[in-house]
């Protein structure tokens, strides 16, 4: 039998890490996780189209679509990257011009692009640091996702076998799942402020952190509290389990 206690950690835990699921899935799959905004200089509706046209159609290259999202109000995330234009029928000099969102999404094969160091002297050289920050950063959250699903397998495991030694493991997997999470966030940021040094935003562009990278970041506290709970239960009901056993042998 469960004590009253244990089983309450259970359902707190399993509360947050229900929270912790969503937080992170939501910013998996949303592009507010840097955004730009830009000063409201006049642009002809020529350049704007001509931008827009080059970073939907145009060829992968990062410099290009960061120059376009730095000019056009744009938003950077793990798989998307979009931007802000006038629609067809308005222009940027109008009094309040309609703005659409246009967004293009990182195909997998992009993902795992090389990313490459600009020099003054227009050579290109391979950053290999910017390039595993790159693939850390979109591949940690679906490991972290990845070890919540396996975590509830083990628990309904723990369930229907009716004990409690399974649901350590589910703990242990939490905190590494909240790990995972935390240092995705991190190589995110580290990789935009690289990208920052090679490929300065324009004078009167402002950078901001989306409300896609707090998500991510707030499921982190909720994994560890989550995997706290399942430790402190798993390890006090065998020891207590370990009392009753000695208890009833003498």
């Amino acid at each position: 039998m469960v004590d009253n206690r244990y089983a309450t950690a259970l359902v707190i835990g399993s509360v947050l890490s229900l929270l912790a699921t969503v937080y992170l899935s939501v910013a998996v799959g949303t592009q507010h996780w840097y955004q730009y905004s830009s000063p409201p200089v006049k642009h002809k509706a020529s350049n704007a189209t001509e931008l827009k046209g080059e970073f939907i159609n145009g060829d992968f290259d990062e410099m290009k679509y960061s120059s376009a999202m730095y000019r056009l109000n744009g938003t950077l995330g793990l798989w998307w990257r979009c931007i802000m234009v006038p629609g067809p029928s308005h222009w940027y000099d109008a009094p309040d011009p309609k703005l659409e969102t246009w967004c293009v999404s990182f195909t997998l094969p992009q993902q795992f692009t090389s990313k490459y160091r600009h020099s003054e002297d227009n050579s290109e050289e391979e950053d290999l640091l910017r390039t595993y920050l790159w693939r850390s950063q979109f591949l940690l959250p679906l490991v972290s996702l990845a070890l919540v699903f396996l975590s509830v397998h083990v628990g309904v495991c723990a369930c229907l076998c009716r004990t409690f030694t399974p649901i350590l493991v589910v703990g242990v997997l939490h905190l590494l799942a909240g790990l995972c999470s935390l240092g995705s966030v991190c190589c995110f940021l580290a990789g935009v402020d690289l990208l920052h040094q090679y490929s300065r935003p324009p004078e009167g562009v402002e950078g901001s952190l989306g409300w896609s990278l707090y998500l991510a970041l707030i499921s982190f506290p909720l994994q560890m509290m989550a995997a706290a709970l399942f430790l402190w239960a798993a390890r006090s009901h065998r020891k207590n389990y370990t009392r009753m056993t000695a208890y009833r042998v003498a």
